[in-house]
């Protein structure tokens, strides 16, 4: 089968505007089971959005973007329910840069031969489809960044910043979480940046220099602090778990080893599919988190689903909800120099 056969399908992102979940939210919130959940998440979203004091937390890992949530979480910017994203560095790079750029993921099957996809040179995630060499053109993006700044050390959120800018003049695909970030201000932190296509276009940028940009995780922390010392009451919306969740969460945690005193995180929903059997930090619910000091347990909810099945009922009842609607802009990317 060739290439162009297996690339015929585009994924194509759902649009939250367009439908208005709310008489199945308040449904199931009526109903048991990972129904009632689901309607709970949405309440407690509706609550730190409507919060004029709380800001807000995007916490992303997974591939929900490549999925087809990619326009949710732009929206979700645009229409100011978030006030700070952290993210796994394939959600920002790989997949939302990736296609502001032009690109596209395609639909495919895990039924699949991953040998034949490695002789045609696409890169599968689960059933879905990408052609490596437009992934290597977003390396080379990332390169071509890296080379227009001055050499020197940055924090991821400075870096994709420099990337919102980039896109602001070259994208082809307008629907760009990191163009929507650049564009209102707000900070979007990848504490693990190199592990996804940026690492591979830093390489190159940084290959026979003596003099070239780096990125410094460390930095990203201590401006993510700064910013929930800054907020005092924050909220957190999390896809999945991981690097993003902690690094988020332990904010709260810096900022006391820091001499700050700041509240535990007010609000707190996770979606995710991570069995918490086995003590892993993906899975560890969000009642754990409150002993270590992070969550506060009065507005937390765990919904263990994939992401996609839930993801745009929940963030849909909420837009239409228009709770959003004459919400202050924090622009926290505003207090950073090189912003």
């Amino acid at each position: 089968m060739s290439t162009k056969a297996l690339l015929n399908e585009k994924v194509e992102h759902i649009d939250i505007r367009s439908f208005d979940s709310r008489p199945i939210i308040d449904a199931m919130s009526r109903m048991s089971f990972s129904a009632r959940d689901t309607a709970r998440a949405a309440e407690i979203l509706t609550r730190m959005i409507e919060d004029a004091g709380c800001s807000t937390i995007l916490t992303l890992a997974g591939s929900s973007s490549a999925a087809g949530c990619m326009q949710i979480y732009t929206e979700m910017i645009r229409s100011n329910m978030i006030d700070a994203v952290v993210a796994t560095g394939a959600s920002i790079v790989d997949m939302d840069f990736f296609e502001a750029l032009g690109f596209s993921h395609y639909r495919g099957t895990p039924h699949t031969d991953d040998g034949l996809l490695r002789e045609q040179y696409i890169d599968r995630i689960y059933d879905t489809y990408i052609d490596e060499e437009e992934l290597q053109h977003c390396d080379r993006a990332i390169m071509a960044i890296a080379d227009s700044l001055s050499p020197g050390v940055y924090s991821s959120r400075a870096f994709i910043t420099e990337m919102g800018r980039y896109l602001s003049e070259h994208a082809v695909k307008k629907e760009s979480l990191v163009q929507a970030a650049f564009e209102h201000d707000v900070p979007v932190f990848c504490p693990a940046f190199s592990d996804s296509s940026a690492g591979f276009g830093l390489c190159l940028h940084q290959e026979g220099k003596k003099e070239y940009v780096s990125i410094d995780s460390v930095r990203d922390f201590r401006e993510l602090t700064e910013v929930k010392i800054r907020a005092g009451t924050t909220g957190l919306f999390m896809i999945g778990g991981g690097v993003p969740k902690n690094f988020a969460q332990d904010t709260v945690v810096c900022a006391e080893v820091l001499g700050k005193q700041v509240p535990m995180h007010s609000y707190a929903v996770q979606i995710t599919v991570a069995d918490v059997r086995d003590g892993a930090c993906s899975s560890s619910t969000l009642k754990e988190a409150h002993s270590w000091g992070k969550v506060s347990g009065s507005f937390e909810q765990m919904v263990f689903a994939e992401a996609t099945t839930v993801l745009p009922l929940i963030v849909s009842a909420v837009y239409h909800s228009r709770a959003w609607e004459g919400r202050t802009r924090r622009r926290w990317n505003t207090i950073f120099p090189h912003a």
